[in-house]
């Protein structure tokens, strides 16, 4: 279409110059005493179209040939552009690759390319993010051979080079990377420190939070190590069995930490309704409550929501899960009576009718009526219980109730077989 265009131009161009040179029968006098020269206007006009091109390519030529030392300049600049991005391609291929050394090494290449440059006069404008990423590879091979002093010196390096202005964006990059390379000398700390130093944008970057996490735990912060990981849930950095793994386990460590009642009600506070509400975290905070000589009724109304998932949902805790909670509650149940007890009385012998079959609630259930002084009930559950119990320790258990509720009626014969069984359950 464009060349058919070009064809209807130049005809149309073609007819208007035949048209007005064809029958032009105007001259030109040049008057040049004692001389009259009389010359055709078409041939000065085609005079004056060949002295303007003339001209015009004259002028075209004049200005290739001074502009020449500039085109030289430039094609010298861009060949050593091209230089310094091949070997920066390089570094960053062994970096990748395993190849330390040659990491080094081609990162040392680009830097002394661009430092040539520089002493010649020429200035790249994004040559401080150049050399910042250059010494940044150089100290990451270094790290890797562990070059303590190589990784400093460009370290160093790195962080004054993205200091300046054109490289404020690798700033970030060159903390990161302290922050890694600490954690992996094992010194939390600093690594904490340059992560604190980090802009609040960056630091609440999934990578930032990752370290954090990491450097947290390992100086033994367990606090803002929990903080962090919820952090790193809410941006889905893990997946979501690991992301409750992972609270769970930070969770269990702050209760842990408690050394006095209130203290771990202070932590309690601190945990999430979500975190709460785990059988493990509400299990172990029981148990270190019970431990430190906390209120009891406490202890068992942190076990309550769990206690009802249990009962409502089949299944929702697992066998082990199971046994601890029945264990932490036996031991919520003090030989001083509680205004409590009767409530959770209540609870457990309604769950116990809804599950019949249920051996560790019948265990549970006689625990429960032996400590109230139910003696008989206990007795008749505390039986019913023992074929089917699925832990050696609250069989072991059952068995001692037994010979306690047997010596408390003076049958001296139960006592014994009761404490025989108690013993060859412990050694089960």
């Amino acid at each position: 279409m464009r060349a058919a265009l070009w064809f209807l131009g130049l005809f149309g161009i073609a007819v208007a110059i035949a048209l007005f040179a064809g029958n032009n029968q105007g001259t030109i006098t040049v008057f040049w005493p004692p001389h009259r020269v009389d010359i055709s206007l078409n041939l000065v006009l085609l005079l004056l179209a060949v002295l303007f091109l003339t001209l015009h390519v004259a002028l075209r030529a004049l200005a290739a040939l001074f502009a020449m030392p500039g085109h030289a300049r430039r094609w010298r600049i861009q060949h050593q552009e091209r230089a310094m991005h091949v070997a920066l391609l390089d570094a960053l291929s062994h970096l990748v690759a395993g190849r330390f050394i040659r990491a080094r090494k081609a990162a040392e290449v680009v830097l002394a390319r661009e430092t040539a440059m520089t002493r010649s006069g020429e200035t790249l404008a994004y040559s401080g993010r150049l050399r910042a990423l250059s010494h940044l590879v150089a100290a990451e091979s270094a790290q890797a051979l562990q070059d303590k002093t190589a990784r400093e010196t460009h370290f160093r390096q790195a962080l004054e080079q993205a200091s300046r202005r054109d490289a404020q964006e690798t700033r970030e990059g060159v903390q990161l990377r302290a922050a890694r390379w600490a954690l992996e000398d094992r010194d939390a700390q600093a690594s904490l420190q340059w992560l604190d130093d980090l802009p609040q944008g960056a630091a609440r970057r999934t990578i930032a939070l990752r370290l954090r996490l990491k450097a947290a735990r390992m100086a033994r912060q367990t606090g803002p190590a929990l903080e962090t990981a919820r952090l790193l849930a809410k941006h889905r950095a893990f997946s979501e069995v690991a992301a409750q793994g992972i609270v769970r386990g930070l969770a269990l460590e702050l209760v842990l930490t408690a050394h006095d009642p209130d203290q771990l009600q202070s932590v309690w506070h601190q945990l999430d309704m979500a975190e709460r509400v785990m059988p493990e975290v509400a299990v172990q905070a029981a148990q270190r409550m019970l431990k430190l000589g906390g209120d009891v009724d406490l202890a068992r109304a942190w076990l309550l929501p769990v206690w009802e998932h249990m009962v409502t949902q089949r299944g929702a805790l697992t066998d082990a899960q199971r046994v601890n909670l029945i264990r932490t509650l036996e031991s919520c149940f003090p030989l001083v009576s509680s205004p409590s007890d009767a409530a959770w009385l209540t609870r457990i012998e309604q769950a116990q009718l809804s599950n019949p079959g249920d051996s560790a609630l019948q265990y549970l259930a006689g625990i429960t009526c032996m400590r109230l002084q139910l003696w008989g009930k206990a007795q008749q559950l505390l039986k019913q219980s023992l074929p089917r119990l699925p832990d050696a320790v609250l069989e072991r258990n059952a068995w001692v109730a037994l010979a306690e509720l047997a010596e408390q009626r003076g049958d001296v014969a139960a006592s014994m077989l009761a404490w025989q069984s108690a013993a060859k359950a412990a050694k089960a």
